[in-house]
């Protein structure tokens, strides 16, 4: 682990707020290569914050270990009280973590609802053999699952083009998309994975305020992005990793201004410099 001198050690969330997710000494391991090595951090409920850190740090390795993709090589991870190490990555989507992905997945073919109920289905889904046999059951069921996953693109603002095939949308609209079938599960804690990432200025902008009305309504954010200007703007709180350890956390601002975070982020103390007269 770093030495305790150079850990940036920051004022963190309000106190009261309970902790949903729980990190203590996690390890992970690509052969004699350590991705995430004892890694402690906690998300507090309510919140978005953020997990920063230059490239490699191991910050998606951190969410797949987080959605059970990836098994664990030692410390523990606890989810509203629940230990989930161990756990597939269906138990530990229906406790109520969900996810997107660096790159956009969506179907082809299929329009932005027919995409957010794919999403739905963990939570609303009836049985196999009722939707087979037609049964007003399922009948009854699927017309409950359209009207729910209208009302999550209407969350993201894509009630407007819920009817439109997802592959000729813009990037952005594709990605707001991806934000509403992730809700779809009914989560606590959702998962981005860069959701800004190729957008311009304008583009993320809009996506931070769309996280930001998510967790206005209770929803808690782990973010994971290289966009600073987002995370200083819509990040109630940060952890910053480098080399899969923990080298800062707490105020976005505050960590961000640390010299070894913007040394570690930006490679060279002449861009962090630059970056730091940027702000």
């Amino acid at each position: 682990m770093p030495e305790t001198d150079t850990l940036t050690r920051t004022a963190a969330a309000p106190a009261a707020a309970p902790t949903l997710l729980d990190l203590q000494h996690l390890e992970k391991h690509f052969g004699g290569v350590t991705a995430v090595g004892d890694l402690s951090m906690s998300v507090k409920s309510g919140a978005i914050h953020g997990l920063i850190g230059p490239n490699g740090a191991g910050k998606t390795t951190i969410i797949n270990l987080l959605t059970g993709l990836y098994s664990i090589d030692g410390g523990t991870i606890t989810f509203d009280g629940t230990p989930v190490n161990g756990l597939e990555p269906h138990e530990i989507a229906a406790l109520g973590i969900a996810r997107t992905y660096q790159n956009v997945r969506l179907f082809k073919g299929m329009t932005a609802l027919e995409q957010v109920v794919t999403g739905c289905w963990l939570k609303r889904g009836t049985s196999l053999f009722a939707s087979f046999l037609g049964l007003p059951e399922a009948r009854r069921a699927r017309k409950a699952t359209e009207a729910h996953a209208l009302s999550l693109l209407e969350r993201v603002g894509m009630a407007s083009r819920a009817h439109e095939l997802a592959e000729t949308l813009s990037y952005g609209e594709q990605r707001r998309i991806e934000l509403a079938r992730a809700l779809g599960s009914d989560p606590k804690l959702l998962l981005l994975d860069e959701p800004t990432a190729g957008m311009n200025h304008s583009e993320a902008s809009a996506i931070g305020h769309v996280v930001r009305d998510l967790r206005n309504q209770g929803l808690t954010v782990l973010l994971v992005e290289h966009n600073m200007g987002l995370v200083t703007e819509f990040c109630d709180t940060c952890t910053v990793i480098n080399f899969g350890r923990l080298l800062a956390e707490g105020d976005p601002h505050t960590c961000l201004s640390a010299p070894d975070v913007q040394e570690a982020y930006f490679g060279r103390r002449r861009d962090a410099d630059r970056f730091q007269s940027l702000r």
